[in-house]
């Protein structure tokens, strides 16, 4: 535990094990069983469930079992709950959470109020922007692009490999506020337009167009998004953010006048 900065304020329970190079900021809650490798940063008010494992190990680690620099930035206000493994080479925004056991692996760069549910597993070099959800045993494969205000429901699969086995890796692109609903698998390569829409179960393999409601396998167009109304209600609901607020930094003014004051700024 050598050059460590720990905050007084920080709370860390029995049996932590802090590497070397780590800082803890101010009122950053560590419980049971933590192990926290080299040149992990967790800033403040961040807190860390039991048994997980920040900072771990590289592939190069195994050939000397030397730990090489490869830092861990957790931004402000995680909530990383138990069991919960990411990897070295990984930058994290604010006001992160995780469910249980998630695993992002190394190489990725997330953004802030990204939310991340249990059993999910993210794999190396992935770009996750602001304001993304995935929810339960999502699979992000190698190389994906997520962009802002995504959501994905349980059971999807990005996948990469357009020969499988093979080196070409091609990852997939969702693009802001696109919806992948629940056990869809997106092949190799694809780009899911803005607002769209994948139905739950589909196998995309072609792009989809903005604003665009595709279901099937293979999934095919079925109508715009703008043509779905709420089978309770009867009202068009898509756009989801012009309908839709918990939790987005529009809850307050609503969509078109949070982003004219963004606009302004």
């Amino acid at each position: 535990m050598n050059n460590c900065i720990i905050s007084d304020s920080a709370m860390i329970k029995e049996n932590v094990i802090i590497g070397d190079n780590v800082i803890i900021e101010d009122n950053c809650y560590i419980d049971y069983g933590v192990i926290l490798r080299d040149n992990v940063h967790i800033k403040k008010g961040s807190y860390i469930g039991a048994r997980c494992i920040l900072g771990e190990y590289l592939m190069d680690f195994y050939s000397d079992r030397i730990n090489k620099v490869h830092p861990l930035v957790i931004g402000e206000n995680a909530l990383i709950r138990s069991d919960t493994i990411i990897y070295g080479e990984t930058t994290i925004g604010n006001n992160f959470q995780t469910g249980h056991r998630v695993i992002i692996r190394e190489g990725s760069i997330i953004g802030n109020n990204v939310r991340v549910g249990t059993l999910c597993d993210v794999q190396e070099e992935c770009s996750i922007g602001n304001y993304v959800s995935l929810h339960s045993n999502v699979f992000v494969g190698e190389k994906s692009v997520i962009k802002d205000y995504v959501w994905i429901f349980p059971h999807v699969i990005l996948t990469n490999d357009p020969t499988p086995p093979s080196k070409t890796i091609i990852g997939v692109t969702v693009e802001a506020y696109a919806a992948i609903a629940a056990g869809s698998i997106i092949l190799p390569g694809v780009n899911i337009g803005e607002d769209s829409l994948v139905g739950a179960g589909s196998v995309v393999s072609k792009n989809v167009e903005k604003e665009t409601l595709v279901v099937g396998n293979p999934a095919k167009r079925t109508s715009s998004i703008k043509d779905i109304k709420n089978k309770k209600t009867g009202e068009y609901i898509y756009p989801w953010k012009y309908t839709f607020s918990r939790g987005m930094p529009w809850s307050e003014l609503g969509y078109e006048q949070w982003l004219k004051s963004e606009n302004l700024k």
